[in-house]
């Protein structure tokens, strides 16, 4: 099992094992230190000046956390290019003021602490959603014992905090919240994992490809090596960026540099086989299947064959946030009586595992017509609180994923398309109260999809009629609550969501959800009022430093100043109802009309939401599609059918869910 391999670096017995640097550390800092560690200090050798490849740190600029970087790389005897290139990998140099990561890791270097991040069980087993998202057959029920593990079974990968903590004598409470600690503990960590592989200090970069590998504690190769290459790609092409306590950190490019791979052999990891994945070669995948299994009075679970993208399409691809550790996610995937999604993804490291094949229909957007035309991805996460973050291991990760599958399918990269769980429309009015709000306002959809090479831009015309919602992630910090507890403020944090309020004003009221029923509050979880980056609305109104959009049938207004803006200029199409409707119905779902059903398989009901597109307003198209259901109830595959209508569909940006219209009820508009 996954979570129970440790890579080579992590064991308390390695700990005794192994001859720690234990320098002096730095001024004002006491350092917890045996003598006889530190005797055995001396006996490592000392390094001279930077090797040529490292000499070019020099030009970076001198802040604090530069600094803080350099007195760890000189005190445990690391390049300073590969610390800085590790931290890149883990957090984009960012601190987070403290807060935990998604899986307890902290500071610049993400050192793991998963005792303090343990949470219930994984999201799919929360709230009213039924995964399978139709009506045909009963909702799943979440089974017992899904719980994360307990603290004294977690793998090495999730505590390198207190191990950084046995090898600089430094406090967990520091190593957690102060970045220069963290820095500290980082490099430590390296320069053990450097000696573990029988590895010399060297001042060359490129002797440290085995050590780096090691960093995230993967237990397989493939994964290890994904990781250092990401890390030394960083380090060939340099990075330079403002983090999010505002200070710029640099680190200069290396174009030359070829790391020694051939040190990956020491480290004793097993090897994983991607036979039976459809992933890109730049990730790590393995195959993990979710069964298919009939149990019951013709019951089976947890996905549905098909013939994707023969029959049904494949158009979307759904970004989750799991909300459960690695080993009770991989546990409730191989679970036959519950639900499903085609890839898992480990935040530490990046790794994937798949687990329904692309031609297969997973059950995981609570959404039957979204299921059935898309591929879900689950990012590994605890949140122990909202406020939780992502490495960028994994972001990397899942975005060259998506980019492949995109390319694969011809599903296009956009935000109406590459949808968050919470973008998903429920597909009834009864069921919209109850949908998912993960990944939620902390995931950087703007970074992502940089990552993805398809950068939200701004259009050429200013004077368009639509916007592109696009915030400075690290700058734009929305005050939200139910963090850690109902009505709980929730730590300052960035956020790829923007506010809405009904008028110019902060102080007006937020824009209310006729679908939620209750609210709308700043609750992390209420998407009431809430626009997310790389999402497209027609703009209602102009007032100085403010925008108006049409969202909900309504006019949101959102500060959007000049010298900050939140929203860019941006092009496309818009719908509108035709003349003489005061309004027209919108739908979770493109169903077919009545009689596209043949023989044998039941008509399902085109079911309006709550929610009309007023005469005078526009919204946003994302695409145009033909009605369509998969009838998919039975074990056996034999009457299983893809039925296509006539009628046709605009799926359009409505709230901070997408919806669709009927195009005979609409007008395609100029902006």
């Amino acid at each position: 099992m996954i979570d129970g391999l440790s890579s080579p670096v992590g064991s308390s017995q390695e700990a005794v094992l192994r001859k720690p640097v234990i320098p002096a550390g730095p001024p004002g800092r006491v350092r917890r230190a045996a003598g006889a560690l530190a005797s055995a200090a001396l006996l490592l050798p000392l390094l001279g000046a930077a090797s040529p490849a490292d000499a070019t740190e020099s030009t970076a600029p001198a802040t604090g956390l530069q600094r803080a970087f350099a007195a760890a790389a000189a005190e445990y005897h690391v390049p300073q290019s590969v610390l800085l290139g590790v931290s890149y990998l883990q957090s984009r140099w960012d601190a987070h003021g403290g807060a935990p990561s998604v899986i307890g890791g902290y500071g610049p270097m993400h050192l793991t602490d998963a005792r303090t991040a343990l949470a219930g069980a994984a999201h799919h087993s929360q709230g009213a959603q039924n995964a399978r998202g139709g009506s045909t057959r009963p909702a799943p029920h979440p089974p017992a014992g899904l719980r994360p593990p307990s603290s004294d079974k977690l793998p090495a990968r999730l505590r390198t905090l207190p191990r950084a903590a046995e090898l600089t004598g430094l406090s967990v409470a520091d190593l957690r919240t102060d970045p220069a600690a963290n820095i500290a503990g980082g490099a430590a960590l390296l320069a053990a994992a450097q000696q573990q592989l029988g590895e010399p200090l060297s001042a060359d970069p490129a002797d440290w490809y085995g050590a780096v590998a090691d960093f995230p504690g993967a237990d397989d190769s493939a994964t290890a090596a994904a990781y250092a290459d990401d890390v030394f790609e960083v380090l060939r092409t340099g990075e330079r960026r403002t983090t999010d306590s505002g200070e710029t950190v640099a680190l200069a490019a290396q174009p030359d540099l070829v790391p020694r791979r051939s040190q990956l052999r020491k480290a004793g990891l097993r090897t994983v086989s991607a036979a039976g994945t459809e992933c890109p070669t730049t990730v790590s995948c393995e195959w993990i299947p979710a069964p298919y299994e009939e149990f019951g009075d013709n019951d089976y679970g947890n996905h549905d064959v098909a013939d994707r993208p023969a029959s049904p399409g494949i158009k979307y691809i759904v970004v989750h946030d799991t909300e459960g550790g690695w080993a009770g996610v991989l546990n409730m995937v191989q679970d036959p009586t519950y639900v499903s999604w085609n890839y898992s993804l480990r935040s530490t490291d990046g790794h994937v595992a798949q687990h329904v094949k692309a031609k297969d229909v997973a059950w995981h957007s609570g959404n039957w017509y979204v299921n059935s035309t898309s591929i879900g991805l689950e990012h590994e996460g605890f949140l122990a609180s909202p406020d939780s973050w992502y490495t960028e291991a994994m972001y990397r990760s899942s975005a060259r994923l998506v980019k492949y599958l995109a390319e694969k399918y011809a599903v296009p990269l956009d935000r109406q398309h590459i949808l968050g769980h919470d973008n998903v429309p429920g597909p009834t009015a009864a069921s919209v109260s109850g949908m998912h709000t993960d990944p939620g306002p902390y995931w950087d959809w703007r970074h992502y999809f940089e990552l993805m090479e398809r950068p939200f831009t701004a259009a050429a015309d200013s004077g368009g009629g639509l916007v592109t919602i696009r915030p400075d992630y690290t700058a734009n910090k929305p005050v939200y609550t139910d963090c850690g507890g109902k009505g709980l403020s929730c730590a300052a944090h960035g956020s790829g969501a923007v506010r809405l309020y009904s008028d110019h004003d902060e102080k007006s009221a937020l824009i209310k959800d006729v679908g939620q029923g209750s609210g709308p509050t700043a609750g992390v979880n209420d998407i009431s009022a809430r626009a997310s980056t790389g999402q497209q609305y027609a703009v209602a109104d102009q007032w100085g430093d403010w925008t108006a959009i049409w969202y909900l049938g309504q006019k949101a207004w959102f500060k959007n100043p000049a010298a900050q803006p939140t929203a860019v200029p941006a092009t496309g199409q818009a719908v509108t109802p035709k003349d003489g409707r005061d309004s027209v119905p919108l739908y979770g779902r493109a169903y077919p009309e009545a009689g596209a059903y043949p023989a044998g398989v039941p008509v399902q009901a085109v079911s309006a939401l709550q929610y009309t597109l007023p005469k005078g307003q526009k919204y946003v198209v994302g695409d145009k599609v033909p009605g369509e259901y998969y009838y998919a109830t039975t074990f056996a595959t034999g009457s299983h059918r893809v039925v296509v209508g006539k009628d046709m569909y605009y799926e359009i940006q409505y709230g901070h869910r997408v919806a669709f219209v009927r195009a005979a009820d609409v007008e395609l508009t100029a902006p």
